[in-house]
């Protein structure tokens, strides 16, 4: 008897153990639960937020390629401009003396003309040199 009296003993001893620890272990599952709702609500919020953010970049990054677009092609009509200077600049330095030589002819001419006009006579008057076959003296 006082085998079976120990024996209820420490059968109950060991039922109140398991009692306290499966009351710990689910005061410890609440708040484990209570944790991870609101690590769950943090989260939403965070990714609702970085959602938001994402959104808001790729929009810029729209406007951002459709001006990139708009500024080469500006870019690209700078630069054909510029080439048509160029070329222009390339044949007024190119032809330079040769227009101011038509135009000191021009200038002569005028001068000539205007004393004809005024009574000179220059019908007898060499004007150029010439050479025989275009040789020199």
């Amino acid at each position: 008897i006082a085998m079976i009296d120990l024996l209820a003993k420490d059968l109950e001893k060991e039922m109140t153990e398991a009692e306290t620890g499966e009351k710990e272990a689910q005061a410890d599952y609440e708040a484990m639960m209570k944790e991870s709702a609101a690590k769950r609500t943090a989260d939403a919020a965070s990714l609702a937020e970085k959602s938001g953010a994402k959104a808001d970049a790729e929009g810029a990054l729209e406007d951002h390629k459709g001006h990139l677009g708009s500024a080469g092609k500006e870019h690209m009509a700078t630069m054909k401009y510029i080439a048509s200077l160029h070329a222009e600049c390339d044949w007024l330095l190119q032809y330079f003396d040769v227009r101011k030589e038509a135009r000191a002819g021009e200038i002569d001419s005028l001068v000539k003309a205007k004393a004809v006009l005024s009574g000179a006579d220059y019908s007898l008057v060499q004007t150029r040199v010439h050479h025989f076959l275009g040789r020199s003296a």
